[in-house]
């Protein structure tokens, strides 16, 4: 309790010192800034939309359990081929989904069409492709998994499960970089 009211002591001085607060604003913009700057480098080195992402179910296990952070690249000079560990998006659904590739047709026109499953699902993707979409092509897959972490991105799922835990997080954070605290 002592230390909150010292937070709160160093948070009432700052605001009496404007200079001081808006250095400490701006500190923290550049924070913010310098991240979303990354993520964009990461998107055009890698070519993909999403260049991380968290596999969010057990339909990969073994392979890839619930909390992996993968890393994506897109380049088409590289074909798929049976066993690529892929992550596409449906039209219609919001949350991208992390398979491998079972069958790759690629057409004399460049076109490829990809059936996928998951390695811990008896059946293959058919089901939760769109109405009478039996393949899915280049346009639905965001990126190819070259690397992961394990268990990282649980961090990222609690975030989301518990949206109240990502508000104290993210506030105690700014809080922080404003009052000038490590």
């Amino acid at each position: 309790m002592e230390s909150l009211q010292q937070y709160v002591g160093e948070f009432r001085d700052l605001a009496k010192r404007p200079r001081n607060f808006l250095t400490q604003v701006l500190n923290l913009s550049c924070i913010v800034f310098s991240a979303l700057m990354l993520w964009k480098g990461l998107m055009v080195t890698t070519r993909s939309e999403s260049p991380v992402v968290v596999v969010l179910s057990g339909s990969m296990e073994p392979g890839f359990h619930r909390g992996d952070i993968l890393f994506l690249t897109l380049f088409e000079e590289y074909p798929f081929v049976p066993g690529d560990v892929v992550v596409f998006q449906i039209e219609g659904r919001d949350i991208p989904i992390v398979h491998r590739t079972m069958n790759v047709h690629e057409k004399a026109d460049g076109t490829v069409a990809l059936l996928t499953k998951g390695d811990n699902n008896h059946v293959d993707d058919r089901g939760l492709y769109a109405h009478r979409q039996f393949f899915i092509g280049r346009k639905e897959v965001m990126g190819r998994a070259q690397a992961f972490l394990p268990y990282v991105g649980m961090i990222t799922i609690w975030l989301n499960d518990y949206p109240w835990l990502k508000y104290i997080l993210i506030g105690s954070m700014g809080f922080f970089v404003i009052i000038g605290r490590e």
